[in-house]
């Protein structure tokens, strides 16, 4: 394992007063779902901006292959685990996170908060069409919703200084309260990190295919399958093709080393921690 990569989250965006895990030398926000979404909103209603990653095994395993994308991501403000790969291997090591925070989860609950709060989001991204159903979801389940805005960039976009500018030109004039920035990762990130210093007040989510679930037109695992970390299988068997690779090639290798680097750290201060006893003992 990569132990000795570090990250540390930018200097004006230190969260000193929210507790950490490190995995892989990547420290992780130890926030659960619901704490995470009131420590949002109340940023939210001080004026204050951010950006949250959700980390996923495959995002765990691009920062410590890649350090130009660990980098990008050293710029977000919380960095939570989704992925229970990731919260399985916290507690094999011996320092729990408390849960998994899925994206495609906290949509709903950080959009049901700040409705009512009286704040606005806008859905960027998505398959065509999947951002306009999404947000008729959303304003169904939440009646006090502002939907500030949808935009389904056209493929390639970010070759394309005109585009670039028009998604944010659009952003700018909707001046949403949060952005949910549903293009995959790594596209999702790099944008968002061009993008987020243009409004400093708004928080920006990557959601991957979270609007495809929202929207009925990609079936989500059930919460049973999801509860035992199987999401992942239950979307290969649906895009075989597309996700192979990055679930079976990549993923399951990564994984394993994952879960042998928790094991050999809980190992390592075991015994340090034994020693540190039998040295105490013989003073």
């Amino acid at each position: 394992m990569a132990n000795s990569i570090h990250m540390v989250l930018s200097p004006q965006y230190q969260l000193t007063d929210l507790p950490v895990v490190c995995l892989c030398g990547i420290e992780i926000h130890a926030l659960s779902e619901s704490r995470c979404v009131a420590w949002i909103s109340n940023e939210l209603g001080s004026r204050r901006g951010g950006w949250v990653v959700t980390v996923n095994l495959d995002h765990l395993r691009r920062m410590v292959n890649d350090a130009s994308y660990m980098a990008l991501c050293a710029g977000s403000t919380l960095l939570v685990a989704d992925g229970m790969p990731l919260v399985w291997a916290s507690w094999l090591q011996g320092t729990p996170l408390p849960q998994r925070v899925a994206g495609s989860n906290m949509i709903l609950t950080l959009t049901a908060a700040v409705a009512s709060i009286g704040k606005s989001v806008f859905l960027l991204g998505g398959d065509p069409g999947t951002a306009e159903k999404t947000a008729r979801v959303l304003r169904d389940r939440y009646n006090e919703l502002h939907i500030a805005g949808t935009l389904c960039p056209l493929i390639g976009f970010e070759n394309h200084p005109t585009q670039i500018d028009k998604i944010t030109q659009t952003l700018v004039d909707a001046q949403p309260d949060i952005v949910y920035v549903a293009l995959g990762s790594p596209k999702q990130e790099r944008l968002i990190n061009a993008l987020r210093d243009k409004m400093p007040h708004t928080w920006w989510m990557g959601v991957g295919i979270s609007f495809s679930f929202l929207s009925g037109d990609v079936q989500r695992a059930p919460h049973w399958l999801q509860r035992l970390g199987l999401e992942w299988l239950h979307r290969l068997i649906q895009e075989p093709r597309r996700l192979g690779r990055r679930y079976l090639i990549d993923g399951l290798p990564f994984a394993a080393r994952l879960m042998a680097g928790a094991i050999a750290k809980r190992w390592e201060s075991r015994t340090a921690t034994s020693k540190r006893r039998n040295a105490k003992q013989n003073d």
